[in-house]
């Protein structure tokens, strides 16, 4: 097993995941130490189960949310209480297998490296990735470009990315948006819009089937009109950031190899 990080963890916000969960968290486990799960307010018994496995597993804490609250809730309960732990650093991933595992010692290095930035997975995906989403991607995208002045974001949506802990809190506790789906890509334009610099690195994506445990919360209408509004609210606020956006944007980074 990895040895014990005490700056940054792995966290990952399920719910309803069903078997998909714990073969993601021992994936999780076998290239990091702490992983932190935390279940917003499951009903299918998962988080009863990971407890027991928690209970003989010092490297894994699991969180219970009595009701589901959100991903963006879900992932902010976990911040705060890794934040008191005195963790500086959160990988955020999901809990259905969809995330590369395997990278994230490599996602983790970059970031001790350069623990100023966020560093973000770009996906690459393969022939299972649904044509809509991919498209329906692009767009999003597109508007994060625009609103973060085409600071490097690579890609807004795909959420196996590291945070640092501090900062997003600090965003997230000023607001009352980022709950749900808008998480993942608000989260990074807000950051971008306090100065922090992005780092992209290249990781796989596999939408699985249900044969293959596969399981998705996506709702193509409501979800979409959600980030509809969030894209306008945060063009709203990029208008009124302008100047200082400008003056952000003029400010190098120095170079950065993963």
């Amino acid at each position: 097993m990895p040895d014990v990080s005490r700056t940054h963890l792995v966290l990952i916000p399920s719910y309803n995941t069903g078997e998909r969960l714990f073969s993601t968290v021992a994936a999780a486990r076998s290239q990091w130490n702490p992983v932190w799960v935390v279940i917003d307010g499951s009903t299918d018994g998962t988080g009863e189960k990971l407890q027991a496995m928690a209970a003989q597993d010092p490297g894994l804490k699991v969180f219970v949310l009595p009701e589901n609250q959100g991903k963006g809730a879900a992932v902010l309960h976990g911040l705060q209480a890794a934040r008191d732990a005195g963790f500086t650093h959160a990988l955020t991933m999901d809990s259905d297998g969809q995330h590369p595992t395997d990278l994230i010692p490599t996602f983790m290095q970059a970031s001790q490296r350069r623990p100023e930035t966020m560093v973000l997975g770009q996906p690459v995906f393969d022939a299972s990735a649904p044509l809509v989403r991919v498209l329906g991607r692009r767009l999003s995208n597109g508007w994060t470009q625009i609103e973060t002045l085409w600071c490097g974001v690579a890609d807004s949506l795909y959420g196996f990315r590291i945070y640092p802990i501090a900062g997003l809190i600090e965003i997230m506790e000023s607001q009352p948006w980022m709950r749900r789906f808008d998480f993942d890509t608000e989260a990074v334009v807000r950051l971008a819009w306090n100065g922090v610099k992005p780092v992209n690195i290249d990781a796989p994506v596999k939408y699985l089937t249900a044969d293959e445990g596969g399981v998705s919360h996506f709702n193509y209408v409501r979800d979409n009109l959600l980030l509809s509004g969030m894209h306008a609210r945060l063009m709203w606020q990029f208008l009124l950031r302008l100047p200082g956006l400008i003056r952000l944007k003029s400010r190098k980074a120095p170079p950065f190899q993963p």
